[in-house]
């Protein structure tokens, strides 16, 4: 393609954010065949299929956000049950969080990375406040994988030791680390051998934890650190009995062993606490936070840890844990900063506690009515799970909602579970129309799957 024509395309594409609010029809309808197109073609056709298996009308372009919803091109409004996968704990655009990026965006967008950066200094301060315990050290990253890359790093680094303990089904990211301790065979199985000193165990199980490390042990090896998410979210928000953590956390000083928490999905007040460790009392060595982190506006993630951990060599070479060129930039950092101040001001925390406690009352009225159709439910806070006897009754549960102008989504690793994990802003209202609706479907379920497999009996 000619330049004079790679450049017309870019303006045309450009001419539609300039002018967003007054597209035509004809712009609307290229804008929808053209996303197919390249998606199909040159991104992956693989989302086009996926879209068809939770929705009939899967050419549906997103185009705009605010407070609990997100709008198409067509400016259909929809209610935001699923928050970008944790995202959008303080909801779509908020005025708070959006209005000192844009002064910042004004100012400075990106630093130099040579000189001093204030707004860094000013955020690693306040989060040392806001974390459990003596977590006072910090290293900004720009993702959730590689804040969990970083977390392994530094345990090995700080402990000069080799193994990692994880947990079945877990999900802690897609980089080599990561996926490495994360615990799903679909992820892992194309990519083998990855990391080799990684034990999986059982999640929830304190003595299975334990006797690995022991295991190891006895046979000459070196454990550096237990990775664990305190609630398994894309394994379906599996919830560990209680005092699951704070046994682990005995096992880990018992053996000295660093215990890392990954609390990307779980923090920032999702669960119902600012961060789920708290629910337990547990403070880790190290604690991967992320997703809401940058107010669903900004890429912002990272690691917390102990200043014990601050090893000599890091000292002598302050990017020996890693240098990654966007991490704690201007913009991420003013993004956390009036995220973690919104939060504070409104209870956040609070907010998804009591919000969460409406939706499962709701849920638990439902499996009273269903009890052959919603099997289990559970959750902490805004981070909710819906099981079904299968994947079909999940899909079929999601594509009924969408239809209704209601998203929500299957879990990575737990394709019969639909999770419920909307802004701590999603309106009382909203929460009475997805009970309402999800009532409307469970009916067709009944139907569709109980009845009829009764009838062919």
């Amino acid at each position: 393609m000619k330049k004079e024509t790679l450049i017309d395309d870019l303006e045309q594409v450009i001419g539609y954010i300039k002018n967003s609010r007054n597209l035509s029809k004809e712009d609307k309808e290229k804008i929808t065949n053209e996303t197919i197109e390249y998606t199909k073609t040159n991104l992956n056709p693989g989302w086009l299929d996926y879209r068809k298996s939770v929705s009939e009308n899967y050419a549906i372009v997103e185009w705009a956000d605010g407070g609990d919803a997100f709008y198409d091109l067509y400016g259909q409004k929809y209610m935001d049950f699923l928050g970008g996968y944790g995202i959008f704990t303080a909801g779509h655009r908020n005025p708070e969080i959006l209005n000192p990026i844009l002064k910042q965006l004004d100012r400075q967008p990106m630093n130099s990375q040579e000189l001093l950066e204030p707004l860094r200094g000013y955020l690693a301060k306040i989060m040392a406040e806001i974390t459990p315990g003596n977590l006072h050290n910090i290293f900004f990253t720009s993702g959730g994988a590689e804040a969990v890359e970083m977390a392994l790093k530094l345990a090995k680094l700080a402990s000069g030791k080799q193994w990692f303990i994880s947990a079945v089904n877990a999900f802690h990211g897609k980089s080599f680390g990561a996926l490495s301790v994360t615990g799903k065979n679909m992820y892992r199985a194309p990519y083998l051998p990855l990391l080799q000193q990684v034990q999986h165990v059982e999640y929830g199980n304190a003595e299975a934890m334990e006797t690995a490390i022991k295991n190891l042990i006895a046979v000459g090896e070196s454990v550096a650190a237990v990775i664990l998410e305190p609630i398994q979210g894309e394994a379906g928000v599996m919830i560990p009995p209680e005092g699951y953590l704070k046994k682990v956390r005995e096992i880990c000083d018992q053996y000295g062993i660093l215990l890392i928490l990954d609390e990307i999905q779980t923090g920032m007040g999702r669960t119902g606490t600012m961060w789920r460790c708290e629910a337990e009392d547990v403070v880790p060595d190290i604690m991967c936070f992320g997703k809401s982190f940058g107010g669903g506006l900004c890429p912002a993630t990272g690691i917390m840890f102990k200043e014990a951990l601050l090893v000599n060599e890091m000292a002598e070479d302050p990017c020996l844990l890693g240098s990654p060129t966007f991490a704690g930039n201007p913009l991420s950092s003013v993004a956390s900063l009036a995220t973690i101040r919104y939060m504070l001001k409104n209870d956040i925390p609070g907010m998804c506690k009591r919000k969460g406690a409406i939706i499962l009352s709701k849920l638990k009225n439902l499996q009273k009515k269903y009890p052959e159709i919603l099997i289990d439910f559970r959750g902490a806070g805004l981070l909710i799970a819906m099981e079904f006897e299968n994947s079909d009754i999940g899909y079929f549960v999601a594509k009924h909602l969408f239809s209704k102008k209601i998203l929500t989504a299957g879990t990575l690793n737990n394709a019969k579970t639909i999770r419920i994990e909307p802004p701590a802003v999603i309106s009382e209202e909203a929460i009475d129309v997805l009970g309402q609706e999800l009532d409307n479907v469970f009916e067709q379920v009944r139907a569709e799957f109980i009845e009829k497999k009764e009838a062919i009996k």
